[in-house]
């Protein structure tokens, strides 16, 4: 399970009708099992994702024997959809992610 900081001002993002509207865009069809919305996408058996108090919550299963090309335009998507509901670019939540593990916080 991963959390990620959604940035000030896109709290709504993680509200849950357009979370869900988020990630109907990124992934297509979306269930919602348990408070949690639950698809799959290309290398994505299952994905999960819920809302925390100001932050996204996701859970995944990749499928390994997928071909590269499916893998690569699975890893797109999902970084967008990322993108898209925390308003950072994968380099700046690998970079917040390191500050708090150098700050011991993870």
């Amino acid at each position: 399970m991963q959390e990620y900081e959604v940035k000030r001002g896109l709290q709504d993002n993680i509200q849950p009708d357009k979370l869900r509207a988020l990630i109907q865009d990124s992934f297509g069809k979306v269930e919602e099992r348990d408070g949690k919305f639950v698809t799959s996408f290309g290398a994505l058996k299952e994905f999960r994702a819920w809302p925390g108090k100001k932050s996204l919550f996701v859970d995944m299963v990749m499928d390994p024997s997928v071909p590269d090309d499916v893998a690569r335009s699975t890893i797109k998507a999902y970084n967008s959809f990322l993108e898209r509901v925390t308003g950072l670019t994968s380099k700046e939540r690998s970079k917040r992610i390191q500050k708090k593990a150098k700050e011991g916080k993870l």
